[in-house]
């Protein structure tokens, strides 16, 4: 090996400055990762597709079917479906969304995006995370055999976890996508199993097209703005407060107050209730890179969900406090 290493370097040296000199090198600079994301965006904005995808974690992986599409007014039509379990589907009509649920009538929001295991801030404006992440291109690997770039979403501290792409080179689609600790352990995986981009929309989304979606729901003014009886001290740098109300929840009937915190790429949710303890010690259930903490302090019951890494929920729940009456 050293020998090898020896003789290359014997023959560079032994070539005339003018081998080198004779015929000039054009080298074309790679594309730099704000650049591929903005492919990304464009992509899932405005590419007919059709794909399916699994989302990997504690062993355990959960399918679905995406359909997207633009109809003839540039209008965005949009279909994901959950393939395991009761069904579950999602539609969109440019800024309605309908949600099919088993356990619900179906009903309709205004929304441009649907709620999805892929974060919607990669099909928007994905310079709005620069105040808290940084985006690098770390090299090419290939994925659904497609060749993919590789770019990370690097958080700038240690309250949050990364988030690695693989993108389609011809495309600039989603292949894979991949959140990981500071470390680079994976918590959990979304790995796309078939793609087919196609110049028409699909039969599924013409006849979307072509239904009428139902009833939007009637949300009264400002039932997502509540002045809660609680606030948050301590928030990851980037996160703000994107909506709070109060409800009960489903399955208990209790009433609860909850707030929403996101940083454009991660949610995180807060629930706050009266307890009859005193003091009851945090409890963790994980799940992939979703942690879920409840924990009592002095009568207060604080929950705190979303994809985090568990300090950070504490930290979070810790900073909880009653607003002076």
């Amino acid at each position: 090996m050293k020998f090898l290493i020896w003789l290359s370097a014997l023959v560079s040296l032994s070539l005339p400055v003018s081998a080198f000199e004779s015929e000039p090198q054009k080298t074309i600079p790679p594309e730099t990762a704000d650049v591929w994301l903005a492919r990304l965006s464009k992509s899932l904005q405005s590419l007919n597709f059709s794909t399916s995808f699994v989302v990997v974690k504690n062993n355990h992986a959960d399918p679905y079917h995406w359909f997207h599409g633009v109809n003839e007014d540039d209008g965005e039509l949009e279909i994901l479906s959950l393939l395991n379990g009761p069904r579950r589907d999602i539609l969109r009509k440019n800024n309605v969304v309908s949600y099919i649920e088993p356990e619900l009538p179906p009903y309709s929001i205004y929304s441009k995006v649907v709620s999805s295991p892929i974060p919607s801030i990669l099909s928007g404006d994905i310079q709005d995370l620069t105040e808290s992440y940084n985006f690098v291109s770390v090299g090419k690997s290939r994925v659904l055999g497609r060749s993919a770039q590789i770019v990370r979403i690097v958080p700038k501290d240690q309250h949050k976890y990364g988030h690695w792409l693989w993108l389609d080179q011809q495309s600039g689609f989603l292949l894979k996508l991949a959140i990981v600790t500071k470390k680079g352990q994976q918590l959990e995986q979304i790995q796309f199993t078939h793609l087919d981009i196609t110049e028409q929309p699909a039969e599924s989304l013409r006849q979307l097209d072509a239904t009428e979606l139902p009833k939007v729901i009637d949300i009264p003014e400002g039932y997502q703005n509540q002045q809660l009886s609680w606030q948050v001290n301590w928030l990851p740098h980037g996160f703000k407060q994107l909506s709070a109300n109060r409800h009960r929840i489903v399955s208990t009937k209790q009433p609860v107050e909850f707030a929403l915190f996101g940083d454009g790429l991660v949610d995180v949710s807060v629930y706050v209730m009266p307890s009859k303890e005193q003091q009851r010690s945090a409890d963790y259930v994980l799940d992939g890179a979703t942690v879920a903490l409840n924990q009592v302090v002095n009568g207060l019951e604080v929950s705190v969900v979303g994809k985090i890494p568990s300090q950070t929920a504490k930290q979070i729940a810790d900073s909880v406090s009653l607003l002076p009456r």
